[in-house]
């Protein structure tokens, strides 16, 4: 299959969005993470996207949407829901409703009757959906369980020959997957930590929100809400250590000739290693969830890297999705002094 780049002039998003009306996989930017679109009303197109990252059938999917009317169609929404998405969309939120009998794919729900939506904060995408006219799924564009794509360079790698297109906006600005939130609950539950945190949440709904991502567990033989709750995800080919910053020193007297180190610009000059062994995760969390999935799937594509150790973050705000991705590609491996 011949694998098409876009540009995101308004010509190029209508040849994009007519392969969606066609059926066919086109990848999206977001400001996430690049997303795998079909149009998520038709059977045969969505199959394609599990096709193509070899996801496993039982792992559900998200519906990504241009405008907030899109979703009438197909789920109830709650006044604490309309809440969520005037608040926070577009934007890294995905919210999962129940669905109305019988308008929702099951291949899209993994069989459940509820869906996750999101409306992304980036105008390519919402333009690409607006001209194909239905929602289209949104998982990551990658090989399942791999290390997510933030650029379309990532996505070609990943997806060369698998699907139709890809739409090129460049590197993405938050670097991880959205929050999700479960409003199908009797308590709003965050089933995956994102860019919208707890403490956001509960300012804006007035109630409790309870933050599952840490002690929700899936059984093999139960279907997750959402992704990432149940199989392996983020992660490289190649082994993943987590550190500790008090550890750094630590670190570097025991480090192997093919280790390489992923930290904040003050944890690399601490520890005063080459920079051909380093890669930056800036100064922020922000820059550091940026770059995380950057910098995983540049080490695993490096033959004669070894061991990545990859610094963790304080656990407040966008810290607490980085950690949580970090640890999913680690397996929980850390590094012991």
């Amino acid at each position: 299959m011949k694998t098409t780049i876009f540009k995101t002039d308004k010509q190029s998003l209508a040849e994009a969005s007519a392969l969606l009306q066609q059926g066919e996989v086109v990848a999206f930017p977001t400001e996430t993470v690049y997303g795998l679109g079909a149009d998520a009303t038709n059977e045969a197109a969505v199959q394609k996207v599990f096709t193509a990252k070899g996801r496993p059938s039982d792992n559900p999917l998200i519906m990504t949407v241009a405008d907030e009317s899109q979703l009438d169609e197909f789920v109830v929404i709650s006044e604490a829901a309309k809440t969520l998405m005037a608040a926070f969309w577009p934007g890294s939120l995905t919210i999962i409703l129940p669905i109305k009998p019988g308008r929702v794919e099951m291949i899209v729900t993994g069989g459940l009757q509820t869906v996750a939506f999101r409306l992304p904060d980036n105008e390519a995408a919402r333009q690409l959906i607006r001209v194909a006219g239905v929602p289209i799924v949104g998982p990551s564009a990658n090989i399942s369980g791999k290390p997510s794509p933030t650029t379309a360079q990532h996505v070609w790698h990943d997806m060369q020959g698998k699907i139709a297109g890809i739409v090129d906006d460049g590197p993405t600005t938050v670097g991880v997957e959205s929050t999700v939130i479960d409003m199908s609950a009797t308590t709003p539950t965050i089933l995956r930590p994102g860019a919208v945190t707890q403490q956001q949440l509960q300012a804006v709904l007035g109630v409790r929100v309870v933050d599952a991502t840490s002690t929700k567990s899936v059984a093999s033989d139960v279907t997750p809400k959402a992704p990432g709750m149940k199989y392996r995800h983020y992660a490289p080919d190649k082994n993943v250590v987590m550190f500790d910053r008090l550890d750094a020193l630590t670190l570097k007297e025991v480090l192997q000739k093919n280790d390489v180190v992923m930290a904040q610009d003050a944890t690399i000059a601490a520890m005063a290693i080459s920079q051909e062994k380093t890669w930056s995760l800036g100064e922020s969390l922000e820059t550091a969830t940026e770059q995380l999935f950057a910098g995983l799937r540049y080490y695993d594509d490096e033959a004669t890297v070894a061991t990545i150790y990859v610094e963790k973050m304080s656990p407040i705000g966008i810290g607490k999705a980085f950690n949580n991705r970090l640890g999913k590609a680690a397996g929980n491996q850390e590094f012991n002094v």
